[in-house]
């Protein structure tokens, strides 16, 4: 039904603005409302000179779009800005082709709805910012990482600064749209109002109390031109500050505000925790490295005469220490024997190691007593004993030394499976050498047996990881001390290196990825004589004993 004119009377009470359009382009009616919202319009002005032109452009579409029956329709709303205000126009067409536009106040539903929008592209960036930080345990990395995303999502430029080491400060600088640029300088951060603080944890300082003019050539990146605002922010770490967060933005761009200093505060919350754990990360590195160096297997080599070689696997693949060791403690004169000591605590992992490096250490302290090896084992079981540990070892001492070509050997176990040693012809031999594990029993009584090599013999020693592996084509046979010696028959005449290698190799094609024990072997080897004869000048050498 059509609005006849003294219908638009009832207008005036309607609390929106309210005005009647026609097809032309004509002001038929306003309310009040609406001529105190735009003071041009009065019935018979053209709207195009009364309101803001997204309206007058949503009303020609919008009479261009009515319907040809004359049917009243509604639908079609826009919206568009009257001065500071935010306003939405919902049309209703009326059958004579007139346009009647409510407008209603969207003001605070666009202010919400844009805070709402900022809100979450914020948690997203704060999820992303976590994710890309947690992602590296590298403190250069963090620190990097933090420069960059602050420059491109927070300001103009990024410093991040870690605390000063030595005399120096740790410094990464990055522009927005650049790379981050690392510094070590040798500057006061006192010249920068409240980064010492910072660098101290302490909260940080409001950007409003910030003069920009004060801020240091260090501190501003090359070419970036007149400060407009500084934001200055710790990093907060586990316990200890990780260092300051400097914000920079250009002169003519917008100051920082309160919002914003405080969604820096919690980006540096996040990055501060990155760079800490990184730090932290990096100490226990080196501590590990520094502990760690001493309980690994030693590198092995000829010792006067006499060729050593060792292998060593751990029983999990991401460790490098266990339960098995072996040392190779050369003599400090010339002509007297070397010592190497093999041998196996109970357990794996850590725990194992840590006795391991107990025993080792101790080994050591009682070297000037090698010629004993039952002294040396009683001491060694005494101090085991009084020890907190509850865990035992076995071991298997070996004393050599070259004499006149061959290699003499002393041996002693202590409830270490025997000592295999292979002759010229492939033969292999069982060691009678037997004794007590050590660490359970008050005594640890064992025999010290001699054997001779032979150039091209070679003595193995080696721990139950290799007999007690577990494999084959189902997976649950051992080893085995036979597949063992049928293999060490083959080694006849190899030096100790490939004899080590060869021994290995067929362990680990026999586990394959199965769990399996540590594995250690050390190889003595009495090595040959060679010399290369050639006929002629002309034929190919040959090797000859």
């Amino acid at each position: 039904m059509s609005v006849v004119a003294p219908a638009y009377e009832a207008l005036a009470w309607v609390s929106y603005p309210v005005l009647v359009v026609d097809a032309a382009g004509v002001v038929c009616h306003a309310n009040p409302k609406a001529t105190a919202l735009f003071p041009a319009l009065h019935r018979g002005a053209a709207l195009n000179e009364s309101v803001p032109a997204w309206l007058v452009d949503a009303h020609a579409r919008r009479t261009a779009a009515a319907p040809s029956n004359g049917a009243p329709s509604e639908g079609g709303s826009v919206s568009g800005p009257v001065g500071e205000r935010s306003f939405e126009a919902h049309p209703t067409v009326q059958d004579d082709g007139k346009v009647m536009w409510w407008l209603v106040d969207d003001t605070d539903h666009q202010l919400a709805r844009q805070a709402l929008r900022e809100e979450r592209e914020r948690t997203a960036f704060l999820t992303e910012a976590s994710n890309t930080l947690l992602s590296s345990l590298n403190l250069e990395r963090c620190m990097d990482v933090t420069a960059q995303l602050a420059a491109e999502h927070l300001a103009d430029a990024a410093v991040v600064i870690a605390p000063r080491t030595a005399r120096l400060l740790p410094v990464v600088i990055c522009l927005r749209g650049g790379r981050p640029q690392r510094f070590q300088w040798d500057v006061d951060p006192a010249e920068v109002p409240g980064l010492v603080e910072a660098l101290q944890g302490f909260p940080p300082v409001p950007s409003r109390w910030i003069d920009p003019a004060t801020a240091p050539e260090w501190l501003v990146p090359e070419g970036f031109g007149p400060v407009g605002s500084i934001v200055v922010t710790p990093l907060p770490g586990h316990g200890v500050p990780a260092g300051a967060l400097v914000l920079l933005r250009r002169t003519g761009e917008a100051a920082f505000t309160e919002g914003e200093e405080v969604f820096a505060r919690l980006f540096a919350a996040r990055s501060g925790a990155a760079m800490s754990a990184a730090r932290l990360y990096a100490e226990q590195s080196s501590l590990t490295q520094t502990l760690m160096r001493d309980l690994l297997p030693p590198s092995l080599r000829q010792i006067s005469g006499v060729d050593f070689a060792g292998g060593y696997r751990a029983s999990a693949d991401h460790e490098r220490i266990g339960g098995d060791f072996y040392d190779v403690h050369p003599a400090s004169v010339e002509g007297e024997e070397s010592f190497a000591v093999l041998g196996d605590v109970c357990g794996k992992g850590m725990e194992a190691a840590v006795l391991t490096g107990k025993i080792r250490n101790t080994l050591q302290a009682l070297l000037p007593m090698a010629g004993d090896h039952q002294r040396m084992i009683d001491l060694l079981n005494g101090a085991l004993l009084n020890s907190h540990h509850t865990r035992f070892a076995t071991l298997v001492m070996a004393s050599a030394v070259r004499e006149a070509g061959s290699v003499r050997l002393r041996l002693t176990s202590a409830g270490h499976q025997p000592a295999l040693i292979v002759r010229q012809d492939g033969t292999v031999e069982e060691s009678r050498a037997r004794g007590t594990l050590v660490g359970t029993f008050p005594n640890a009584p064992a025999t010290t047996l001699h054997e001779t090599l032979a150039p091209g013999e070679f003595c193995m020693l080696y721990t139950d990881g290799f007999t007690e592996a577990k494999g084959g084509p189902l997976g649950d046979e051992f080893f085995g001390e036979a597949r063992l010696k049928a293999a060490l028959s083959q080694c006849a005449g190899m030096p100790a290196e490939a004899v080590v290698e060869h021994v290995q190799m067929l362990a680990s094609q026999w586990v394959g990825r199965r769990p399996h024990d540590d594995m250690a072997v050390i190889v003595i080897a009495a090595p040959r004589s060679h010399h290369l004869s050639a006929v002629n000048g002309h034929t190919r050498g040959r090797f000859t004993a």
